[in-house]
């Protein structure tokens, strides 16, 4: 038998790896190749262009000194390469391997285990070890896998993204200051952009010129045997920049790179002659660091720094996908395609990936990297790849030109020594077209594509007949998008987010946000609207939802069967009433169902884009193939709730992996007893939890949470069934939504202002004919019964209606938008009957007897629990229903308490009417909410005193929710009383 020593198992895992990663220098058991150490001997150095070297240091288990070795090597200068090494890899061999017979064989398949060590950023001394503690597990393809991510040099791709930032800000003062002195000129480079002229849209227009001008250094001297492309200090160091550098991109055009250069060069021919120079000289140095790095356009990282500069995104909504988040979208994605296409060049030709809202291709960008990745190491060649790729494969379609541009390069920019036969890149109309009015002369972008398989492209909009194909200028008439339903493998989007109903802040005089983009006028946004009401008569779109639903439709609609659907969403997707229909699509035309939410506590880092401020979550999901659209409703739905946001490629890759290959994951219908950890090494990044019941699209209350037995219980309750952690059985306690035992009253804008409702607001006095309660006050809610804030007054001529709303005033009112760090109340109570507002809308009841169990009910931890359990929780520390929701909110079932238990109940109110509550995330340390818990569980339902502990360990979990408290401090509890 033989006994392999651990320097001939480097060289052959060298040798797996080469073959694996063909332009990679892999050196095993050499000396000589560090400098000022020529005696030192790695096990094995992997080393690329572009790229920082990795050395790997193996032993076979147990492996005592193999992290020590491995870190020492951190910094360390290599013969012939430019950087140091950032990042060395810890590897342990199996003890098997010393035995092994076919030593390569085995090694491919054996398991290793391995961490890595980058160095720290800032003043950290100690490096940085991935993951924190334990080990990753992987083959030789998984460790290649690693060391092509973890040699990204990080450092050099921080700096330059400072720098072209910097350059592009710079450069565009002095536009801003043009435009002062020549406003004629400012808005013909506006045309070019696509925008209207602004200092944003002067940002952009810099950026589109630094981005060409990044291109450019980057194909120099590349193509020398047909075009001589000098580099920019040759080209820009003369008199007048300006006409050099129109000149040589003049000649790249004749060449190539339309989608690149076209924009660039009419905005460049715009510039003021005076100040190009000075516009130029900033933007080539901000280029030229850039270039300096070394860093491929597969960093993204134009398209981040671009993303920065539009501050459009209010109306837009076209927020940057982080690198690391689409990383992870896009594992996801590609895993549920069908297996075998990635070693095959033909498979890979035959499929279709698109993106209908691409901005500056972060998303498209990441599946190319793991498409060409997978390809490569399954020993293809990706310079015969990435024409198809490029012309027949993906698509991309965005309303903004200049993202375009960006996707264009971002993808282009992978293989820039290929020359492009054409792209599926295109910037779509947005908004009016010609002249005159009506929903037949204005467009959307690519939701035109809802009612057919093709829409015309804009790309150059100063000149609406033309767009920039791959290979130069083509008449608008001649190009056609073509994609025609059923069509598409995989479509993966981070779809626009604003809504219709989004009117506070800047929008509060906005007639209809969604369509506000580009200083639309009123009447235009009226057409859009119609356009898009015409358009989408199909499943998914809602338009309190927003414009996203209407993505999802689209994305429906083109998507064959067995295909994927990626897709970054809101938050309240999972659990909005406006989203139901799509949740119902889900449920029903889709299986092996994947929803991913991040359940940290601070509002920047709840989210999977850059900016948003709120919660936001994946969904992924392959679409039934044809004849399977039996299955049960809500199957195999897997939720995944994160501790943090994806932090690295790695992260993300290893994170994907485990939600993919999770086995024997706990199901919301077993009971209270915790969700299916996700651990990298021994670092638990977040918990899954599956569905197989009947969620039927009402509500995914499942997302964004850390304890999933949590969420057991509430959806236990919804089954009118009150299951508590650490208890073996449930128990009966019968469950109804507010609708079958009462209603909601009126929404706040049909009561006032006028002309919609009838009532005009004015300040409370005690004798007001007309009280209401209208907005939240701190002071006024520390106890159940509550004052009116306001007093209404009717509007002359408009008295019928407003009867008809006087007629719904009530005791109890609902809480819409519940502050858990700063309210104490879900249901608050006024002495008379009062009519309710924004905050506090009317719940009504036909006996009376109702109103004071139901105020109790929704006090107590449970129903504090439901209230959270059936809102969105898209912002820490908030949970928001809307008033159509919550007549399905779960409410104790107010029918089935007996006479004796309405009469207690009332009793049981007015010993807590005058007592004070603490916040709603205090619950656990609440005396009052302890005292009113035992009261309605064991007084009014029967429960024993085990019962009330358990809903106070309870009580202690929910408050201890990220959901809940947000970053607030939350004392330790509970407290006995």
């Amino acid at each position: 038998m033989s006994n392999q020593s651990e320097p001939s198992q480097n060289v052959i895992l060298a040798e797996i790896l080469k073959e694996m990663a063909p332009k990679s220098a892999i050196k095993a058991e050499n000396t000589g190749i560090l400098r000022e150490r020529h005696g030192d001997q790695p096990d094995i150095l992997i080393a690329e262009s572009g790229r920082s070297p990795v050395i790997i240091e193996a032993e076979y288990e147990p492996a005592a000194d193999v992290e020590d070795e491995a870190k020492k090597r951190l910094g360390a200068e290599i013969e012939k390469q430019t950087r140091p090494v950032e990042a060395v890899v810890a590897l342990i061999y199996p003890e098997g391997l010393k035995a092994a017979d076919d030593m390569k064989a085995e090694m491919r398949q054996a398991v290793l285990k391995y961490c890595f060590f980058q160095e720290a950023r800032g003043t950290m001394e100690e490096p940085i070890r991935f993951p924190e503690n334990g080990w990753l597990e992987g083959t030789a393809e998984d460790l290649s896998d690693l060391i092509r991510m973890i040699s990204v040099p990080q450092k050099e791709v921080d700096k330059a993204a400072e720098a072209l930032k910097n350059g592009i800000e710079d450069a565009a003062l002095i536009l801003d200051e043009d435009a002062e002195k020549r406003p004629g000129l400012s808005a013909e480079i506006s045309k070019r952009v696509g925008l209207e002229d602004s200092k944003q849209t002067r940002r952009i227009a810099c950026a589109i010129i630094a981005n060409a001008m990044i291109f450019h250094e980057h194909i120099a001297g590349m193509h020398d045997d047909q075009i001589q492309i000098e580099p920019l200090r040759l080209v820009c160091g003369v008199d007048s920049p300006q006409d050099a550098l129109m000149s040589a991109w003049k000649e790249i055009l004749d060449y190539n790179y339309f989608p690149i250069f076209s924009i660039a060069n009419k905005i460049l021919a715009r510039l003021p002659t005076s100040s190009a120079p000075g516009i130029l000289n900033l933007l080539r140095l901000a280029a030229q660091r850039v270039e300096s790095a070394g860093i491929t356009y597969a960093h993204d990282i134009t398209g981040h720094v671009y993303q920065n500069l539009i501050s459009d995104r209010q109306y837009l909504a076209a927020y940057y996908t982080r690198p690391y988040s689409a990383a992870l979208l896009a594992r996801l994605a590609v895993d549920k395609l069908p297996s075998g296409h990635w070693a095959s060049k033909e498979s890979i030709d035959l499929l279709k990936i698109a993106d209908f809202a691409c901005g500056t291709g972060a998303l498209l960008a990441a599946v190319y990297d793991l498409i060409a990745s997978e390809h490569e190491r399954k020993g293809g060649n990706l310079d015969d790849l990435h024409p198809a790729l490029m012309k027949d494969v993906i698509f991309g379609f965005d309303v903004i030109p200049s993202a375009v541009h960006i996707t264009a390069s971002t993808l282009a920019g992978a293989r820039p020594n290929i020359k492009l036969q054409d792209t599926r890149l295109h910037a779509l109309s947005y908004g009016p077209v010609s002249g005159g009015r009506g929903s037949e002369v204005v467009r959307i972008g690519s939701l035109e594509l809802l009612v057919g398989s093709s829409a015309k492209p804009l790309f150059d909009m100063a000149d609406p007949g033309t767009r920039a194909g791959g290979t130069g200028e083509e008449r608008a008439e001649q190009v056609n998008v073509d994609i025609p339903h059923e069509s598409v493998d995989l479509i993966i989007m981070n779809p626009p987010f604003t809504t219709a109903t989004n009117h506070a802040g800047e929008h509060a005089n906005v007639p209809n946000p969604v369509f506000a983009a580009y200083d639309a006028t009123p009447e235009v946004m009226k057409d859009m609207q119609e356009r898009m009401k015409n358009l989408a008569q199909g499943i998914c779109y809602d338009g309190n939802a927003g414009i996203a639903s209407a993505f999802v439709e689209l994305g429906e609609l083109k998507l064959k069967p067995g295909g994927v659907l990626a897709l970054v969403l809101p938050l309240t997707a999972c659990s909005g009433k406006s989203w139901q229909k799509m949740r119902r699509l889900f449920a029903n035309g889709y299986d092996d169902i994947d929803v991913l939410s991040i359940a940290a506590e601070d509002v920047d880092e709840v989210s999977f884009s850059a900016d948003t401020n709120m919660a936001e979550c994946l969904i992924i999901a392959r679409k039934n193939s044809a004849g399977a659209s039996d299955k049960p409703i809500g199957a195999n739905i897997r939720f995944t709730s994160l501790r943090q946001r994806p932090q690295s490629f790695v992260h993300a890759s290893e994170l994907a992996k485990r939600i993919v290959n999770a086995q024997n994951v706990r199901r919301l219908e077993d009971g209270p007893y915790g969700g299916t950890p996700v651990t990298i090494g021994k670092v638990e990044e977040g918990v899954m939890l599956r569905s197989n019941g009947d969620l039927d699209g009402e509500n995914w209350g499942v997302p964004r949470i850390h304890d999933y037995s949590i969420a057991q219980t509430a959806y236990a309750l919804s089954q009118s069934l009150l299951w508590l952690p650490g208890s073996l059985e449930p128990l009966d306690l019968k469950m109804s939504p507010i609708s079958s035992v009462g209603r909601m009253g009126f929404l706040h804008r049909d009561i006032s202002p006028p002309p919609r409702g009838p009532f005009e607001k004015a300040p409370y006095t005690p004798t007001a004919t007309y009280p209401a309660l209208w907005n939240h006050n701190a002071q006024n809610e520390k106890r159940i019964l509550c004052e009116p804030d306001i007093q209404l007054h009717i509007c002359r001529g408009m008295e019928s209606r407003a009867n008809q709303i006087r007629a719904t005033a009530s005791r109890c009112h609902q809480n819409l938008d519940f502050g858990f760090i700063s309210q104490p109340l879900t249901v608050a109570f006024t002495k008379d009957k009062t009519i309710g507002g924004t905050a506090w809308p009317n719940v009504l009841f036909t006996d009376d007897r109702f109103d004071y169990a139901f105020a109790l009910w929704g006090n107590c931890s449970l129903g504090l629990l439901m209230h959270w359990w059936h809102s969105s929780r898209q912002h820490p520390g908030r949970g928001r229903i809307t008033i159509t929701a919550a007549k399905s909110l779960l409410t104790l079932d107010l029918r089935a308490l007996s006479d004796a238990q309405l009469s207690l109940a009332e009793d049981i109110f007015n010993d807590f009417r005058t007592r004070d509550f603490m916040p709603a995330y205090l619950a656990h340390t609440d005396p009052s909410r302890a005292a009113l818990d035992r009261a309605v569980l064991c007084d009014l339902l029967g429960f024993d005193e085990a019962v009330h502990n358990a809903v106070r360990d309870l009580s202690a979990k929910w408050t201890a929710e990220p959901s809940v408290r947000g970053s607030k401090y939350r004392p330790d509890g509970p407290i006995a009383v």
